[in-house]
């Protein structure tokens, strides 16, 4: 069985302070896996790990990407390997325009330098299927940008990039519901004409996965994983809510002490 991304006992610090206590998971090659959770549970530092952010310390365990330990490569060699995350809170840059940033990202990653007029047309393309209006482009990024606005130009980077791994860090934060259904599409749309692209859609709200249908199901609590499924099992956190499941984590640790 071919796996893309492969999690073995990962324990991650943040400035001395343990926030991942044990991670395991794997995504085969081609799957959407969603990663819930409520707020504080890790999810944004296991991502961030993934990439190879220095921030995160990764104290034990592997992070093993297409059958090759990554664990100490360095993140600009991640995103050449093919990995991309989509920021929870893109940042804004000033003084360089959406159009420069995408191209020199596009250049960097796949190495493929296409001439400005090129470049322009594949990116225009891309646009249209985010909704969003040609003069975005040569804008500063991201300065002035709406919530919604912002998470559709990380997925237009996601589109251009073509990565074979994408991690989605809370991409439907602060959408409304339109923006939702745009920035859902796009992620459905660039997935379905890449198939072999593994997707890590982080999120605790369930309305993303009413447009992007997961295959399997983690949930994080306290930097662990505490249960695994499919779609049933997001139903189930939608009618009971995250309190439901501290109660069963509660629960096994009673018994366990029993």
């Amino acid at each position: 069985m071919e796996y893309d991304l492969i999690v073995e006992n990962l324990e991650v610090s943040v400035d001395c302070k343990k926030i991942l206590k044990g991670i395991s998971l794997k995504i085969k090659k081609g799957e959407t896996v969603v990663l819930m959770g409520p707020n504080g549970s890790g999810k944004s530092t296991l991502a961030y790990t993934i990439m190879g952010h220095p921030k995160y310390k990764i104290d034990s365990g592997k992070i093993i990407y297409k059958e090759k330990d990554i664990s100490k490569i360095k993140p600009n060699e991640r995103a050449k390997l093919g990995i991309f995350l989509s920021f929870q809170y893109p940042s804004e840059i000033s003084g360089v325009t959406l159009s420069n940033f995408l191209r020199t990202a596009y250049t960097a990653v796949k190495a493929i330098r296409l001439s400005f007029t090129d470049f322009r047309k594949l990116l225009k393309e891309q646009m249209k299927l985010l909704k969003l209006d040609d003069t975005f482009a040569d804008r500063s990024l991201n300065e002035g940008f709406s919530g919604g606005e912002k998470k559709k130009a990380e997925i237009l980077q996601l589109a251009l990039l073509e990565p074979s791994l994408a991690l989605l860090d809370e991409t439907d934060s602060g959408l409304d519901i339109d923006a939702l259904k745009i920035v859902s599409d796009g992620v459905n749309t660039v997935k379905a004409s890449h198939k072999q692209m593994s997707v890590l859609l982080i999120t605790h709200y369930q309305r993303i996965l009413n447009y992007i249908h997961p295959n399997k199901v983690y949930v994080m609590l306290h930097g662990k994983i505490v249960m695994e499924g499919g779609n049933e099992l997001v139903k189930e956190l939608e009618a009971k809510g995250y309190d439901w499941i501290r109660e069963k984590v509660e629960h096994k640790v009673r018994l366990k002490l029993i």
